[in-house]
């Protein structure tokens, strides 16, 4: 490999919602690309015309761009290798394929469905471990090596179907190095006569993605290790299109496993475990399905690509928070592990969580403002600021603020039992008492270092310790025996709503602990 500059790229197929192992794919080609000063591409592998769902390729510009990777050339950005939809460079693929077969590298291959379906009843019904359209079994097929140079320019000549094959040579070892994985040695008789342009004039992924990686000067395919076993191939045509000193250097990336590390992540785990694994909610367009996205169920971006990031890596020390500059400097292949990833969202939400905490709070407030509205609670500014800072510490997305903080619009009606038969007692009501009384004559300004003060010289007034009440008060004013600082909450509520509750707890806990 030369000293070119670094070129990756991210190819996804517009087939659906993109997976969070396409998203962190996505991540480590753009923190690779920017460490290095390259350039990152993203282009569309839509050569697969019978999965192609509409809306799809949309949602992958639309996932990126939240989530911060930034592409320098795709099909939105242009650039001078476009077009970058595979579909729009079909013709480009058929010179190449054509030069294969020329160069005695590849062959047509006639054969029908029936005739390829009987190839594998006889393969099966002998034993053989391995079922491929190889070096042996395609002297026996309808092929261009089969058949004479007349027979094969007439068949050509007559319109009849056709799709082009690689022709893999016999006992040869093929070998490249991994960034990740170091050296793989795969024997050519493993690797089968692939597919390379199909019947309908499209190439297959493995022409397709080896041209337009050359043509586009990529010097690192960075992908997931699902594509481990077609390397071998990739390289081979390299070799056979006479590309190898511009070769770019592999780097296949861990699986995403399961929650419980046995086994691929899959959408079923998602929905089962009730979590997301892309990056955006996806409604099916066919079936109306909706599947959830992280965006949706409130997580930040760049805690999701934090998270995300540390799936399958790490930096080699303690930290765990990086943000994308951190991630851009931090990032190298040595890190990266072979073994697979386990996709734990508790750790997601921890992510969030600490992101969360380091958010303006202006930002925060912005962002509930339409949360209240859409609940029919009209609150102002200034009040959503103080329950921000109250509940900020203690929830792990901005959407749990405002579900936490209902009961700051609500007064409780039913009180927590447990609390209420252990602490409700005859000390605890003279104390709420002597507390109703002294709030409802309370001058000053209600903040909750004054409200402290007035809560110590009541009680000390007759005599009882602030800590044997402090339950009992939590349990008048808010329901619940246990919450957030319940200073703050009485100086969001006010006065007279703390006076209200007080009053309506003392008439209503006695009934409601005789219920009991």
């Amino acid at each position: 490999m030369n000293n070119q500059r670094v070129r990756v790229r991210f190819a996804p197929s517009p087939t659906g919602p993109l997976h969070a192992g396409g998203v962190r794919t996505a991540l480590y080609n753009y923190l690779f690309a920017r460490q290095q000063g390259g350039e990152m591409l993203l282009r569309i592998e839509d050569t697969d015309q019978n999965r192609y769902v509409p809306g799809a390729e949309e949602y992958i510009l639309e996932a990126l761009d939240w989530l911060g990777v930034q592409i320098d050339e795709g099909p939105q950005q242009g650039g001078p290798h476009a077009p970058y939809r595979q579909s729009e460079r079909k013709e480009m693929y058929r010179e190449y394929a054509e030069k294969l077969i020329a160069d005695g590298k590849a062959y047509y291959a006639f054969d029908t469905a029936e005739e390829l379906d009987a190839m594998r009843k006889r393969l099966e019904e002998a034993k053989v471990a391995a079922v491929q359209y190889n070096a042996i079994t395609r002297m026996e097929m309808t092929n261009s090596l089969t058949l004479t140079p007349e027979q094969t320019q007439a068949k050509l000549e007559s319109g009849e179907p056709y799709v082009i094959r690689m022709k893999i040579m016999p006992k040869e070892d093929v070998r490249f190095k991994d960034l990740i994985r170091d050296w793989v040695v795969v024997h050519s008789s493993q690797i089968d006569d692939k597919v390379l342009l199909k019947s309908d004039g499209m190439p297959t992924y493995h022409l397709a993605n080896i041209v337009d990686d050359h043509l586009m000067g990529i010097t690192h395919v960075i992908r997931g290790e699902e594509w481990l076993p077609s390397a071998p191939l990739h390289v081979l045509l390299y070799r056979y299109l006479g590309w190898e000193s511009t070769m770019p250097q592999f780097a296949h990336l861990p699986l995403l496993l399961k929650p419980d590390g046995n086994g691929k992540l899959s959408k079923r785990d998602a929905d089962l475990g009730g979590f997301p694994i892309f990056p955006l909610e996806w409604t099916d367009p066919v079936t109306g399905d909706k599947a959830k996205g992280f965006r949706e169920e409130g997580y930040l971006p760049a805690a999701t690509a934090n998270f995300l990031a540390l799936l399958g890596w790490n930096a080699g020390t303690e930290q765990e928070i990086f943000d994308m500059e951190d991630l851009i400097k931090a990032f190298s292949f040595e890190r990266v592990h072979k073994a697979g990833a386990r996709f734990d969202i508790q750790k997601a939400n921890w992510f969030n969580q600490q992101y969360l905490k380091q958010m303006d709070d202006a930002a925060i407030v912005a962002q509930i403002k339409p949360l209240y509205q859409a609940k029919g609670i009209d609150v102002k500014d200034d009040q959503i600021a103080q329950i921000v800072h109250l509940l900020k510490d203690r929830v792990h997305f901005v959407k749990e603020i405002v579900s936490e903080s209902v009961f700051l619009f609500n007064e409780p009606e039913v009180y927590d039992q447990d609390v209420a038969v252990k602490k409700w007692n005859e000390e605890a009501v003279n104390a709420i008492s002597a507390l109703k009384d002294a709030f409802a004559d309370f001058s000053g300004d209600f903040t909750s270092q004054n409200i402290k003060e007035a809560i110590f010289a009541a009680l000390d007034a007759i005599g009882v310790k602030m800590g044997k009440v402090m339950q009992a008060l939590r349990l008048a004013v808010t329901g619940a025996g246990a919450g957030p600082d319940l200073m703050i909450i009485m100086e969001i509520l006010g006065k007279d709503e703390v006076v209200k509750r007080l009053e309506n707890a003392l008439d209503r806990l006695p009934a409601q602990i005789r219920l009991a």
